[in-house]
């Protein structure tokens, strides 16, 4: 029993390390700096609490402040859901339809990926956000997505109490000359005479947090209505992009396969079901999920393995020339490596002169590949792979990846 609550004490304290991140730390910071701002401009400033709408305002921000909060926490200490680590599918004629990870030991379930950040298989992994220092997916993703709408409206208000604060305050304050516009901070209100005069830097204050609670509402908003539209169509972000790569594979070989996303239900109401629910649990047990008449449990993880295999035919190979330390904006590569480094979250890999690559994407200045290993590392299940500068390497010109064995072996 002592070792049970050992193991539980110390799962906790690993969750609380989640805290302890740039994200959550900005985030919690931006959450705080205009809740309490909004909440002091009103009762001091604009509108007091010896007054009906002042009172209900009041409730109004400690509403939203708590809602946020429940919704971010949770969204964080919930999770996703991880895929069990040796897992493996009831039926055993079924692993072909999957794909193997070597770092977790099992197989992924459909709708599953796994994350370089959380070091584990996700269940319906939509993105890993810095901003909760965890992983979007199957469980949180209601949460998550309840945070990206109610920020938004928390901010909104906000707002209209720095700005409505501002303009009450300084109304009588300034006065207009023929070429100058002159404010006085020593005046007094005729109206209301609040127990704290409102200064210069009350003034500065309301004016940084009107700042952040505008950026917030256009960035979180934009973040929000683009979560709405996979989850109306009971897509992740990372199910968007491999329906985009399907349309793509199919028009290049011009295969004339006609490709069902599997897991849009053809109503947007039953698609957004399966995410919000009154309970708080989403629908589905993370590895088997309700699909489209004409496709299968494993559609999706069929498609997935022909990329894969797509992605290893049309590969290229290279031979670093210039070693590259891994830096993320390399001052030493040229200008425009420098200010047109990818802006993602995928790792850049250290190159060594004489080292290959496969590479399978990339920009003008940057390409994507996996590193050839030696035999011992790939064994080991070890996989390198990242951006580097384009300009670190040059095309082989003997036969690349189609007839390499050591590309084989890097396969996750």
């Amino acid at each position: 029993m002592n070792i049970l609550s050992a193991i539980i004490v110390f799962e906790n304290l690993h969750e609380v390390k989640r805290l302890f991140h740039w994200g959550p730390i900005i985030a919690l910071t931006v959450i705080g700096v205009c809740s309490s701002m909004a909440i002091l401009d009103s009762i001091i400033w604009y509108w007091p609490l010896d007054t009906t709408g002042g009172s209900i305002n009041f409730i109004m921000l400690i509403n939203w402040t708590v809602l946020i909060l429940y919704n971010y926490f949770n969204a964080m200490f919930v999770g996703p859901g991880y895929i069990p680590l040796e897992w493996k599918p009831e039926n055993q004629q079924d692993i072909m339809y999957l794909q193997f990870c070597r770092l977790c030991q099992g197989y992924k379930a459909p709708r599953s990926h796994h994350c370089r950040k959380c070091n584990r298989c996700v269940m319906k992994m939509d993105h890993h956000c810095p901003w909760i220092n965890n992983c979007c997916g199957h469980l949180n993703h209601a949460y998550f997505t309840s945070f990206l709408l109610l920020a938004p409206l928390g901010c909104i208000h906000a707002a209209l109490i720095f700005i409505m604060t501002m303009y009450t305050q300084l109304y009588d304050r300034i006065s207009f000359g023929w070429s100058s516009v002159k404010i006085d901070m020593s005046a007094a209100r005729h109206i209301h005479h609040p127990f704290m005069p409102f200064s210069i830097a009350a003034f500065a204050a309301t004016l940084f947090a009107l700042g952040l609670a505008l950026g917030t509402t256009i960035a979180v908003g934009m973040l929000f209505f683009i979560q709405m539209k996979v989850i109306l169509r009971n897509k992740t972000s990372v199910e968007a992009w491999i329906e985009e790569k399907a349309k793509d594979r199919i028009q290049y070989y011009q295969t004339g396969e006609d490709f069902i996303f599997p897991y849009d239900l053809g109503s947007r109401w039953e698609n957004f079901k399966q995410v919000f629910t009154w309970s708080g649990t989403p629908i589905g047990d993370g590895n088997e999920w309700p699909v489209h008449e004409k496709c299968n449990q494993y559609t999706l993880t069929i498609e997935q393995l022909k990329q894969k295999h797509d992605k290893h035919q049309r590969s290229v190979e290279y031979r670093v020339v210039e070693d590259y330390n891994g830096a993320c904006c390399p001052l030493g590569k040229g200008l425009n490596t420098f200010f047109r480094t990818p802006c993602t979250e995928e790792p850049r890999i250290k190159l060594t002169k004489g080292e290959t690559i496969f590479a399978t994407r990339g920009t003008k200045w940057w390409m994507y590949g996996d590193k050839v290993l030696n035999e011992e590392q790939a064994d080991a299940g070890v996989r390198i792979r990242g951006w580097f500068p384009r300009r670190c390497v040059e095309k082989c010109h003997y036969d690349s990846a189609n007839n390499s064995a050591s590309q084989e072996k890097k396969e996750q």
